[in-house]
């Protein structure tokens, strides 16, 4: 008796979680351009958590390593797109607030990686500012950091499926 496989090969569940990825990078590049947005700080780094994302998906698809390859690339899937969600939920977290508890906005970057060290740079970025607080564009009554929040959630759930598969 023959069993039947539920879940799609090692392969192209990583080739989707790299389509996916690369899916929503496209689409937050296209409501940049198309409403002619300025990204973040915040932003810019979940989209370098996407890129992580696509870029480690793309290289277990080409690999197609077995168990214990399959996992490492999967605890790496993992640590991109949570990072990548707590990104989002810190900003939605920013837009939520009254406008008077809202961070003011830091000098530009440029700025800071001149006059301060690296760390406090990373620091200032990931807290977020007033520009990350503001909603400039809406779907479904969904903000763009919302979005990301899906689609991080969506890969975390395929991560762990091939975290977890025998």
């Amino acid at each position: 008796m023959q069993t039947v496989q539920m879940l799609p090969s090692l392969r192209k569940l990583f080739l989707a979680i790299f389509l996916f990825s690369a899916g929503a990078l496209l689409a937050g590049v296209f409501i940049e351009h198309q409403f002619e947005l300025e990204p973040c700080s915040m932003c810019v780094f979940q989209r370098v958590m996407f890129i992580g994302v696509a870029l480690t998906a793309l290289a277990a698809a080409i690999h197609g390593v077995k168990a214990a390859g399959r996992r490492v690339y999967a605890v790496l899937v993992l640590i991109f797109a949570d990072l990548g969600a707590a990104l989002a939920i810190r900003q939605l977290w920013l837009q939520q607030l009254p406008p008077e508890k809202v961070p003011t906005c830091p000098p530009s970057l440029d700025y800071m990686l001149d006059v301060l060290p690296f760390t406090e740079v990373l620091k200032v970025v990931l807290s977020g500012d007033g520009n990350c607080a503001e909603v400039v564009w809406t779907m479904l009554g969904l903000s763009i950091p919302g979005w990301s929040l899906i689609c991080f959630v969506v890969i975390v759930s395929a991560g762990m499926v091939q975290l977890v598969r025998r």
